[in-house]
């Protein structure tokens, strides 16, 4: 059994800090292996079944972002525990160090701001590794290193963003991506209607199975033909889907008598996929097939029949409609749900499979659902979110991403899924402001990456049923939260209405 420990100062710092238990050891090419965490005094002990370098990722506290994951640097295993400060401080400023090099090589410029700021962190952290004698003080001449490198991270992003958007721009006036929304299980009022085609030029249309067929043989068509009719009014480019969803009940209950018998459950999810494809044949003509096909969770499926189970839709909505375009959508793209070790494939590998099978997949859909328990995305920086995307764009195929994040804690009684607030972030309490900041930081990020064709936001509306609590635009009373204007700026400057064919 592979073992590495790491000594944490100051001591208190263990006592209010639940992340810690979600850590977990990956390797260098990016595999999650399932790990154990063990705390004992001022030691957290990390166990997996292999026994070679790895890296820890485990949220750290820093100042100004709350507990993002932080990732230490490759390390060999040995008896002697390692300063878990120092390590992450080392883990940060190496792939501050590597991107910033990356990116000046292929002709950014890299601001003055920033190579000052970067020098801060590299000399705290020689100060940190020559200290290493004392825990206590080698840790706090770690955390300012870590601090500086994430301070210079945030330069380092921001300046890529604000050049790569400038690139784009002149290259087009419209940024050659969709801004959409899904739209939920209701028809919209008219003043939510007009509100909702302010700020996005395309919409998700949410047929979903459980919804659509809630009891076998008792079909519901009427919102989402509603739905669809008024996107065709309101010109708004159309995504229909998920059609499934394989995460806990997200297939309809009455499927569940079926989950032993996988060829009469493949023959019932390839009936649907004909019929809804085909009920909307030549009205929309983006699909999303599958979502959270990765994690899974449904009935007993394991990941061998889930990733048969979407190749057969797949080809069933290919045989449908040759024009259509399809895409399956990905949650916990960074593959931490690996640690529980119930996955073999990683987010990376589940997707190239389908590819390299030829069903036919035109796209794949990322969905960060950042601060959500059990199955979201921890939150992390602007690099972080950047190297990530860079390497699901070298799968050569269209991106699209799906963001959801709470306005607050606590229970959502319209919120239908597994999914709850994560409020253990004692310093990054979720809150309006803090969903409207996060658009800010984010959004023009995922618009600068050529290589993706769609951003949406997981619902417009917290009045309606939703799969992620309290991550609506508007209130439940219909008011809408600042997050709404901040994303319309985002549309009047880079997709002008006036300028869109």
């Amino acid at each position: 059994m592979g073992v590495m420990r790491f000594r944490v100062r100051p001591r208190d710092l263990l006592d209010d800090w639940p992340e810690v238990y979600r850590g977990y050891i990956s390797g260098m090419d990016g595999r999650v292996y399932a790990t154990r965490i063990e705390v004992d005094d001022d030691i957290v002990t990390c166990r997996r079944q292999i026994s070679e370098s790895g890296r820890l990722n485990v949220a750290w506290p820093i100042e100004g972002m709350g507990r993002p994951v932080v990732t230490t640097s490759s390390l060999a295993e040995r008896d002697e525990p390692y300063i878990l400060a120092v390590e992450l401080a080392r883990g940060k400023i190496a792939q501050v160090r590597d991107q910033s090099s990356a990116w000046d090589i292929s002709g950014m410029i890299v601001p003055d701001e920033f190579q000052q700021v970067s020098r801060q962190a590299h000399s705290a952290f020689a100060k940190a590794s020559a200290a290493q004698d004392d825990p206590q003080e080698s840790s706090e001449l770690a955390h300012l290193a870590l601090v500086k490198a994430y301070e210079a991270a945030n330069i380092l992003s921001r300046a890529y963003t604000e050049q790569r958007l400038n690139v784009r721009r002149k290259r087009s006036k419209n940024l050659p991506a969709s801004l959409g929304c899904h739209l939920g299980q209701s028809v919209f009022e008219e003043n939510e209607g007009q509100s909702f085609c302010r700020v996005f030029n395309s919409a998700g249309v949410p047929v979903e199975w459980r919804h659509v067929e809630p009891v076998e043989g008792e079909y519901h068509w009427e919102t989402f033909d509603a739905q669809v009719e008024w996107c065709r009014q309101n010109k708004l480019l159309m995504y229909g889907g998920p059609l499934l969803d394989l995460s806990p009940n997200g297939l309809p209950s009455w499927l569940w008598q079926w989950e032993h018998d996988v060829l009469n459950l493949q023959s019932f999810v390839c009936d649907f996929v004909e019929t809804a494809i085909g009920r909307y044949q030549g009205t929309i003509r983006n699909w999303e097939v599958s979502a959270r096909v990765n994690t899974g969770g449904v009935m007993t499926l394991n990941e061998e029949q889930r990733l048969s189970l979407v190749a057969r839709s797949l080809e069933v909505a290919r045989q449908v409609d040759e024009e259509v375009q399809l895409m399956i959508r990905i949650d916990q793209p960074w593959g931490e749900y690996q640690a529980r070790g119930q996955h073999r494939l990683s987010p990376v590998q589940f997707v190239d499979a389908l590819i390299r099978s030829g069903v036919g997949l035109s796209g794949v859909n990322l969905e960060f659902g950042v601060g959500y328990r059990p199955r979201g995305s921890a939150p992390r920086d602007l690099l972080d979110f950047s190297r990530l995307i860079d390497q699901w764009s070298q799968l050569s195929i269209p991106l699209h991403v799906t963001l959801a994040l709470p306005s607050e804690v606590g229970e959502d009684s319209l919120a239908r899924s597994d999914l709850e607030v994560d409020s253990s972030y004692s310093t990054h309490i979720w809150n309006e402001e803090i969903q409207a900041e996060w658009v800010d930081r984010f959004l023009p990020l995922l618009m600068a990456k050529q290589s993706v064709v769609g951003i949406f936001w997981g619902h417009f509306s917290d009045a309606g049923v939703h799969h992620f609590p309290h991550a609506g635009l508007l209130r439940p009373d219909g008011s809408p939260k600042p997050v709404l204007d901040h994303i319309l700026n985002y549309r009047l400057e880079y997709w002008s209405p006036e300028n869109e064919a």
